[in-house]
């Protein structure tokens, strides 16, 4: 029966866990915005409101480090066919300010703060960092996972679940553009120098596309998922890359967190057609906490989280639901067509058949509409049949305890340079519960693991040796011995989430880089 050999990729995934924006084309056109005049009439109102009137009445949104303006200070709009630069000077009433005009937002930024950097030897600020928060801009809901990337290079990084994300720049790469990409969203794109300093609220919107409903239905979703399993040779590539990531794991116990490990990795990513290697991890840096002492009755340890990392590229693996011999035991739907930067992508939902009993995925996956390659996947396993996996997750079970999966989910996405699809971001968030024998209250774990790829090399690839691998397949956390706050030095990390660095706080944990 084809649901027994399609669930090989499910399998090898269950066992992870174990118990114990747009450059103006004409400079005129930065102006044009600025010198218009408008007629305002609100009288006294907040500075935030100010804002957002602006933006209603010109169809520009602003884009801004929240430490420079206090959106609750009272300001007066009121004006009469008055240059809207002048009308930002006066609401705003800081002559360090200045304003730039991207597409259609108005970047507010320090003067001072623009200059491009030097390369000169000498200069004591060789790394410029960007931070900011990636939100919709109706609902100022963050936006997890987007694609913060350098237009030009591999290199960039992702938001986390807030909308946070952080970049650090090198002076040869000042006059790149930051590159923001999140699917059924509008790209942006901001130049590298008007970044420096500000923390920005960078606001993306959405796009709706108009398609007519027999359009959808005249599309095969059985073909496009097959087409896209046919393109993965010319999409991947042939020939390996070297790449550098982020990799980060922990355990919470209720809000308490258990252990919490991260790592800088490089990882030899093989080609993905005409090669018989596998890929390699070696671990360039690493730093964990436990918060786990003798008094605790019950543990819970993450198992072969940067081997899981690697079984998520789906491209490579291949998903359970993506080889034809495996899609019978699936009910695939076309449900959208959304916007993905500049190109379009079809939304596929699936779902696992009534008539298979073995628990398989159910998700969405997200395929260019031009070449077919997969952008994105989020699946889990069928919250109706995940009982029958408790044996596949729970090893090593503590004495008196029962403990079973209540939730399995996991989320990949890969990012397109120069018409070649490279991963980019894989997520694994987890929930168990456990209960000791014959008592009536539960327990409940968390466990996430997550690898966030910041730079990609094609150039002079070659392997690992053998005794600089990582054992990917043990418990990563028990491979480290301390947790260094001033860790990271020059290199890219995610933030944590808010309840992961209050969780943090509250081991009282000093983060050198969150200090600021």
């Amino acid at each position: 029966m084809s649901s027994s050999n399609g669930n090989i990729l499910l399998k090898s995934l269950a066992i992870a866990f174990l118990l114990l924006m747009i450059f103006p084309q004409k400079a005129d056109c930065q102006k044009s915005i600025l010198d218009s005049t408008f007629t305002f009439s609100a009288g006294t109102i907040k500075t935030g409101n100010a804002l957002e009137m602006i933006t209603r009445q010109t169809g520009y949104n602003f884009t801004y480090d929240s430490r420079l303006i206090d959106q609750d200070k009272k300001t007066v709009l009121a004006f009469k066919n008055t240059k809207l630069g002048v009308v930002l000077d006066s609401i705003l009433k800081n002559d360090s300010l200045v304003f730039s005009v991207i597409d259609k937002y108005i970047i507010i930024s320090h003067a001072e703060r623009i200059q491009p950097l030097t390369t000169d030897s000498s200069d004591i600020f060789k790394i410029k960092y960007i931070t900011g928060k990636i939100l919709d801009d109706e609902t100022s809901e963050p936006l997890p996972f987007a694609t913060i990337a350098l237009k030009n290079r591999g290199k960039g990084t992702v938001s986390n679940n807030n909308g946070d994300f952080g970049l650090k720049i090198t002076p040869e790469l000042v006059n790149d553009t930051l590159s923001i990409s999140y699917l059924g969203y509008l790209g942006r794109e901001i130049p590298v120098k008007k970044a420096f300093g500000n923390n920005l609220t960078i606001l993306m919107k959405k796009e709706f596309i108009s398609i007519s409903e027999i359009i959808i239905k005249n599309q095969n979703p059985q073909e496009i998922i097959s087409h896209a399993f046919k393109a993965i040779p010319h999409n991947y590539g042939d020939t390996p890359a070297l790449m550098t990531g982020f990799y980060r794991e922990g355990v919470m116990k209720k809000s308490e967190l258990q252990t919490y490990s991260e790592a800088v990795l490089q990882i030899y990513k093989s080609a993905y057609s005409g090669t018989f290697f596998g890929d390699q991890i070696k671990v360039y840096k690493s730093r964990k906490i436990e918060n786990i002492d003798r008094s605790d009755t019950l543990a819970v340890r993450l198992k072969a989280g940067l081997s899981t990392c690697l079984e998520l590229d789906g491209a490579k693996t291949i998903f359970d639901f993506l080889p034809r011999a495996g899609m019978n035991d699936y009910v695939y739907r076309l449900t959208d067509i959304v916007t993905y930067d500049e190109e379009t992508a079809y939304v596929i939902e699936f779902e696992q058949r009534d008539t298979v009993e073995l628990p398989l995925f159910k998700g969405v996956i997200y395929i260019n509409t031009t070449d077919y390659g997969m952008l994105n996947a989020e699946f889990e396993i069928n919250p109706r049949l995940i009982h029958k996996m408790k044996n596949s997750f729970i090893t090593a079970s503590s004495r008196g305890f029962d403990t079973w999966p209540v939730s399995v989910k996991y989320s990949v996405s890969y990012r397109k340079m120069k018409n070649r699809y490279f991963l980019n971001h894989v997520r694994g968030d987890l929930l168990f519960t456990s209960n000791q024998k014959k008592r009536l209250f539960h327990t409940q774990f968390k466990v996430f693991f997550e690898l966030a790829i910041t730079e990609t090399e094609l150039n002079n690839v070659s392997r690992f040796d053998r005794e600089e691998l990582a054992p990917i397949h043990s418990i990563f956390s028990k491979t480290i011995s301390k947790y260094d706050p001033l860790f990271w030095g020059n290199q890219d990390f995610l933030r944590p989430e808010d309840n992961l660095l209050q969780a943090l706080k509250n081991m009282n944990v000093k983060l050198q880089e969150f200090s600021k």
